[in-house]
């Protein structure tokens, strides 16, 4: 089990693969301890708390927390793409629309190079 102080909460996900939203597998995995025990806690919860108190606090958890993504990220470029996709779809479509542009510009500039009269006597000139 990590100190609490190791913790960083933004890899904390729902698993896809839990039995009821995959809050508790998530918080398992999270906390890198045995999913028995974070069930077990939950149980012991809602029997101290009431069974309302704890299957609201449940429910919410199991809608604020992100599911965890298909596949792992591989940088922290692809970790904020994909938190700023979870939090709002509209946020990460403007950033792959930003991204294509940006790109599309590249390939115009390059193009209008490669077409141009310069490139061609250049490319006449330095013939073999």
């Amino acid at each position: 089990m990590r100190h609490i102080s190791e913790l960083d909460f933004r890899n904390l996900y729902r698993s896809r693969t839990g039995a009821i939203l995959g809050v508790c597998k998530g918080l398992a995995a999270f906390l890198d301890v045995p999913v028995y025990a974070v069930r077990l806690g939950v149980v012991v919860l809602t029997l101290f708390t009431g069974i309302w108190p704890m299957l609201a606090a449940y429910l919410i958890a199991g809608f604020v927390i992100k599911p965890e993504p298909v596949l792992a990220p591989d940088s922290e470029e692809e970790r904020a793409f994909y938190d700023d996709y979870v939090a709002s779809r509209k946020n990460a479509l403007a950033r792959v629309k930003r991204r294509f542009e940006s790109l599309d510009r590249r390939v115009r500039r390059l193009e209008d190079h490669v077409t141009s009269r310069e490139y061609d006597f250049d490319r006449r000139l330095h013939r073999p």
